[in-house]
């Protein structure tokens, strides 16, 4: 009988079917299995979930919504989860054999105030050049706490009891992959994970691969959307009575133009350079948020 609590492992995907069933089998040829598999599927044609046989242990549960964006996805998931710890992981990754058993035991480890995120790796170059985004490659452990200056959370390869979840509150589903701002959705989980006095570890023994799929404009469009989410969620969490956020902007937008000024200036048009994209995105959601988000909703209220 193993000493690990039950989890529900739930996975987010739209469109993506080769990529569902590498990520589902990565999970079911586990070392440990998780109890149950939730499939969240919001891909414009529903099919049947293709799954190889051998894997009694596991209850697996495909929900097809009509709803759109990962932070809609991930709530939908959470709420359908029956057992204590839920695990998050998304479409288009591939977890190595002991994976789930190191995130489980480095739960159990960190305590119940404490939120558990894992090693991330670039994987193959499935698409012709090819890049793996959002990887977290470091070999030593970490734990955060208090207010600091940088995201630590990885919405791709994290897992808490569902008691997190009733305190802090779900995803924000403005934020995110398919949502008014295309990212940040983890970066603002994390934020008040910690403002809330949870922990963060960082368990690197707990491993997965990020693919390589995206290439070209697909990359493009990432850096505008990661600068947008990244901005949204500055300006959600951003007031002249503290400043916290104010300076994180500040130096984010510092720091790309060091980077745009130390590259060549072919490189630097609009329409080619990440960094420019990127800080564009982010200053135009930051000042979209507070209008549509803050003093729209404000003015209504007034007006009643």
């Amino acid at each position: 009988m193993s000493d690990l609590p039950t989890s529900s492992v739930v996975i987010s995907t739209r469109d993506r079917g080769e990529l569902l069933r590498d990520a589902i089998a990565s999970v079911l040829a586990g070392s440990h299995l998780p109890d149950e598999l939730v499939v969240v599927d919001q891909s414009r044609v529903h099919g049947e979930l293709s799954v190889e046989p051998g894997a009694a242990h596991t209850e697996i549960r495909h929900i097809a919504s009509a709803t759109k964006g990962l932070g809609r996805s991930r709530n939908i998931g959470i709420a359908a989860a029956r057992h204590d710890v839920v695990v998050i992981i998304d479409d288009d990754v591939v977890v190595e054999a002991d994976w789930l058993e190191q995130v489980l035991r480095a739960l159990v480890a960190a305590g119940p105030r404490a939120v558990v995120t894992g090693r991330i790796l670039p994987g193959v170059d499935e698409a012709n050049a090819g890049r793996a985004v959002s990887v977290k490659t470091d070999e030593r452990p970490e734990t955060h706490e208090g207010r600091i200056g940088f995201d630590v959370l990885f919405g791709n390869n994290m897992a808490f009891r569902r008691s997190v979840t009733e305190e802090i509150g779900l995803f924000d589903e403005r934020l995110g992959p398919g949502g008014r701002y295309g990212s940040a959705d983890d970066n603002d989980f994390g934020f008040r994970l910690l403002e809330a006095g949870y922990r963060i570890h960082y368990a690197p023994q707990a491993v997965l691969r990020h693919l390589a799929w995206r290439s070209g404009k697909d990359l493009r469009k990432l850096n505008w959307d990661y600068g947008r989410g990244q901005g949204a969620f500055y300006a959600k969490h951003s007031s002249l009575r503290d400043p916290h956020m104010l300076w994180r902007l500040g130096d984010l937008l510092r720091e790309r133009a060091v980077r745009i000024g130390g590259r060549p200036a072919r490189r630097r048009s609009i329409g080619g350079h990440g960094d420019l994209v990127y800080s564009a995105g982010a200053l135009s959601a930051f000042a979209e948020w507070l209008v549509v988000e803050r003093l729209l909703p404000a003015a209504k209220t007034v007006r009643r």
